[in-house]
């Protein structure tokens, strides 16, 4: 009896899209070979442990690597504990990594691998081994230089660090604890942080540890974007967030250390800070960007040029300061002794102002007046709705300052309690108005509406700074 059974078919397997992720075998065959080892050696001298290291040293790697605390067991930089050695006998000082950018010998790595080195050696893949020259390293970037005797080495392409996407994959090669050309890989994160170093640096999640230092962060093109320099860590090991130099600074960088054993920078005589949202709406901002003045240096190039304390500055050679930390690079990438201009936020106007660029650590000049020495002048009898209590400046005072009106904070209570103002500040801004006496001062005040924040520019010993506060309702 037929039971109307169809012939039996082959199943057919369900399958997920095939997603092509990157293969770096080829990659690493290629750029393999001109990444190198560094170990340094020094000799022990007096006051440094076991390891060669001094305090210096020592306090320099648990900033770069370790967040300030070292964890039991962890060794920075890759070094192992060593005896106690004659001070006549080199020690193994620390082990890091490098590239060669050349095929007769200029090898690129951190200044902080090499600081402090008596002798650099540098092994390539193929174990051959050259005692190297450096010949010059820059803390500010960590950039150093070096160069081996060889020819037809192995070298790197540079790539351009300004084209980089975040998302991108790239690799690190290098020798983590000491264990040469070991490749990891992962995508860039950001392309710009800010960390509080001289430069913005590549945020990647490459896995990065001691012995990385100085390695290469290799794109897709084999190209090199950057140096491997830091990694965030609370742990003391590889959380997932690593720093890299980006390579079109390094070069620039490079070619000066080839040239000069040093970098050149330039300065204008400003110390800054950041602006706050509340900062920018009060002074008629449209973007909380720009470089607030904290201070000018007296005779200084800034000083010269007409800029103040309580300035923003919104422009260096026409280029936008987006964060305060743009300016001194944009001042110190520029060419000495060549007249610029700044372009800066006062009064709810732009100003640009011609300025010169001197060396850095150059033309230096003394400290702002306190101010602070002086009699005060006859005291306002009430706190106003900021709780500031004020009395005027006399001569003696403002010129000590520099300045031609302000008052001096006598008493605070409330607003300007909670806002930190302290007993001998002297305020010489509200908002875009310049403040000349106490009693100007506190009729400004008295029209200031309690919905809105407002700003003053507050003098503190030597710096300046805005303060942000709101005015009790009446």
């Amino acid at each position: 009896m037929s039971l109307g059974l169809s012939p039996a078919t082959a199943a057919t397997p369900v399958t997920g899209a095939v997603i092509g992720l990157p293969n770096f075998a080829d990659l690493v065959d290629s750029v393999g070979p001109a990444v190198v080892n560094i170990r340094t050696t020094e000799r022990l001298k007096q006051g440094k442990g076991a390891a060669g290291l001094g305090d210096d040293d020592v306090q320099e790697l648990l900033r770069r690597f370790f967040g300030g605390a070292i964890p039991p067991g962890a060794v920075p930089n890759g070094r192992s504990p060593r005896r106690q050695a004659p001070s006549d006998e080199p020690v193994q000082r620390g082990v890091g990594s490098g590239f060669i950018l050349s095929a007769d010998g200029y090898v690129m790595t951190n200044a902080h691998v090499v600081d402090g080195a008596d002798e650099v050696f540098v092994t390539l893949t193929d174990k051959r081994e050259f005692k190297a020259k450096v010949l010059g390293a820059d803390a500010s970037t960590d950039v150093a230089v070096l160069k081996i005797e060889g020819e037809k080495l192995p070298f790197l392409q540079m790539g351009d660090s300004d084209k980089i996407r975040a998302g991108e994959w790239v690799i690190a090669i290098g020798s983590p604890f000491n264990l040469e050309n070991t490749v990891t890989a992962g995508i860039i994160s950001a392309k710009s942080r800010d960390t509080g170093e001289y430069l913005a640096l590549i945020q990647s999640d490459v896995a990065v540890n001691p012995g990385n230092s100085g390695g290469p962060l290799i794109n897709m093109r084999g190209e090199v974007i950057g140096i491997n320099s830091q990694i965030a860590t609370l742990s003391g090991g590889y959380n997932g967030i690593s720093f890299a130099v980006p390579i079109n600074e390094a070069m620039r960088v490079s070619e000066q250390l080839k040239k000069n054993g040093k970098v050149t920078r330039g300065r204008i005589g400003v110390q800054i800070g950041e602006v706050s949202k509340e900062v920018a709406e009060s002074l008629g901002l449209k973007n909380a960007q720009g470089a607030e003045v904290a201070l000018v240096e007296p005779g200084g190039p800034a000083d010269k040029a007409g800029v103040k304390a309580g300035d923003i500055i919104l422009k260096f050679n026409g280029t936008t300061v987006n964060k305060s930390s743009d300016l001194p690079r944009l001042v110190g990438d520029s060419p000495l002794g060549v007249k610029g201009s700044v372009t800066v936020w006062r009064k709810g106007a732009e100003l640009t102002l011609p300025v010169t660029v001197v060396e850095l650590d150059a033309d230096k000049g003394g400290k702002t007046a306190k101010g602070k020495g002086a009699k005060p002048a006859p005291e306002v009898a009430k706190a106003n709705a900021l709780g500031l209590k004020v009395i005027d400046l006399n001569a003696e005072q403002k010129k000590e300052l520099g300045v031609d009106g302000g008052v001096l904070v006598d008493s605070v209570e409330g607003v300007a309690a909670s806002a930190q103002l302290e007993e001998g500040d002297v305020l010489l801004q509200l908002n875009n108005t310049e403040i000349k006496s106490a009693k100007q001062f506190n009729e400004m005040v008295a029209k200031l509406d309690p919905k809105k924040a407002s700003v003053v520019l507050v003098r503190r010993d030597d710096a300046t700074r805005f303060i942000s506060l709101r005015p009790s309702a009446k």
